[in-house]
């Protein structure tokens, strides 16, 4: 466990491991030890699947495999739709309006002089500060969770 980092906290050992590249976060009971078998305790709560790919990654990795995909790839789509999210959440938390944001986010050429009350982007505008603050109040512990999609 020479690669990577070791902090104590009140509640047991802290472990960022680094390993073919990737890094793994692990907390330990007791102070590592390097003559020591480890086994990997998982709880069955809500993130048990998360935290059972995340193991898995974690061995593959410990013998020399390839670790596997991540647990949820998010698309370039939605990367961006969390990015304007938390811009127009700066923006509205600096005290500007929704116009004056949409002006930041989508360039003032887009905004109409007229009708902007019920232009697109207003609407747009308004639904990215409401996913800005429902990310700042918690909302951002669902990113780990996996979409499942129903077909």
């Amino acid at each position: 466990m020479s690669a990577g980092e070791i902090r104590q906290a009140s509640d047991g050992w802290y472990v960022l491991l680094r390993v073919g590249g990737l890094e793994h976060r692990l907390w330990l009971r007791e102070p590592p030890a390097t003559d020591s078998a480890y086994a990997a305790e998982l709880p069955f709560d809500e993130n048990f699947e998360i935290r059972t790919h995340a193991a898995r990654r974690l061995w593959r990795s410990l013998n020399g495999r390839h670790a596997g995909p991540t647990f949820q790839e998010m698309s370039p789509q939605r990367r961006l739709r969390l990015v304007l999210a938390l811009r127009a959440l700066d923006g509205r938390l600096e005290g500007n309006s929704y116009r004056a944001i949409a002006e930041g986010l989508f360039g003032a050429k887009r905004i109409p002089e007229r009708a902007w009350k019920t232009h697109d982007l207003r609407n747009r505008t308004i639904r990215l500060v409401r996913t800005g603050f429902d990310l700042m109040r918690g909302g951002y512990r669902e990113l780990l969770r996996q979409v499942r999609r129903r077909k």
